[in-house]
């Protein structure tokens, strides 16, 4: 055998390797391996899993089978508090939505799709208590308030006109 070098030194080396060890025989009787797919294997059901593709938070406060109502429809900064009744033993708000409809809550009302709940109503102000997962699955609870808008005028006793 005879070795040449050329500028191409990567296809002599090959050509001259190949020549040198030939390729393995296969033994007699020997058939190539064919995939095989196997039938005992259980179909994939999502049910009671977490979808990957939606952050925890989201995924973990869905309450199965229970129909939400409008006000776990929306966000908590969607909601505006318009009215409050606190001077009774069983205080009462109005929230409104975007669109205008207004909602009557009272202390235990659910409110946000993170599984908020109403945990008091005072003047002025509705606290509600979400319950937030960190990254990690780790439950926090986070209160946020929703304090009711007023005019400087109305607080001032001004009435409308100059």
């Amino acid at each position: 055998m005879r070795w040449t070098w050329c500028g191409g030194g990567g296809v002599a080396m090959m050509l001259a390797l190949g020549a040198a060890f030939p390729a393995r025989a296969e033994p007699p009787g020997a058939a190539p391996a064919k995939a095989v797919a196997t039938t005992d294997d259980a179909p994939y059901d999502p049910i009671g899993r977490r979808d990957p593709f939606r952050p925890p938070r989201a995924s973990a406060m869905t309450r199965t089978g229970d129909e939400r109502s409008p006000l776990e429809r929306y966000e908590l900064g969607q909601l505006r508090l318009v009215a409050v009744i606190y001077d009774t033993h069983q205080p009462r708000a109005v929230v409104e939505d975007d669109e205008g409809l207004g909602y009557i809550v009272t202390v235990g009302t659910h409110m946000g799709p993170n599984g908020g709940q109403v945990q008091t109503i005072e003047r002025g102000r509705l606290l509600v208590r979400e319950d937030s997962v960190d990254y990690y699955g780790e439950h926090h609870p986070a209160d946020v308030a929703l304090e009711l808008k007023t005019n400087e005028r109305s607080r001032t006793g001004e009435r409308g006109g100059r």
